[in-house]
């Protein structure tokens, strides 16, 4: 016997917007592509979705951990906040306090993690982390949005 309180309520709802599998695929491939050949360093690359869970992830040979954890890091604070990661930093020393604080061991302040958005709505982040230089995680990850076509 089915009730009223079978149906899914409002606040049960799956998001009507979500990153697609060719969307994955895409960012990857790009991100792949442009660092491959030119990077002195080991890369990764991760995607999450906008609740902060593996979509996809790829690492260059050699890659340290502490490098791999650092991109889904930055994937999961930029799907998670709705917000760049290294904006995130900004903005906790703006107002004087630590990433510490926030209470979620997986936030960081780092850049190179992109928020993926699309009318408004998150989608998800992706991380890179690795390269040298100053925003050159955050620019290879924007190489990976670009190419998703929002």
């Amino acid at each position: 016997m089915s009730t009223h309180n079978d149906s899914p309520q409002t606040a049960m709802a799956i998001a009507e917007r979500h990153l697609t599998l060719g969307q994955v695929q895409a960012a990857m491939a790009a991100m792949v592509e442009q660092v491959q050949d030119t990077s002195e360093t080991p890369v990764c690359m991760a995607i999450v979705d906008a609740s902060g869970n593996m979509e996809a992830f790829a690492k260059m040979d050699h890659a340290r951990v502490f490098t791999r954890r650092h991109a889904v890091r930055k994937a999961y604070t930029s799907a998670i906040l709705g917000m760049n990661s290294g904006d995130w930093g900004l903005r906790m020393a703006n107002i004087g306090q630590s990433v510490s604080e926030n209470g979620d061991p997986m936030v960081t302040y780092e850049q190179g993690g992109v928020v993926i958005t699309q009318d408004g709505a998150i989608l998800g982040g992706i991380g890179v982390g690795g390269l040298r230089g100053h925003n050159a995680d955050e620019d290879l990850a924007k190489v990976g949005l670009a190419a998703m076509g929002l």
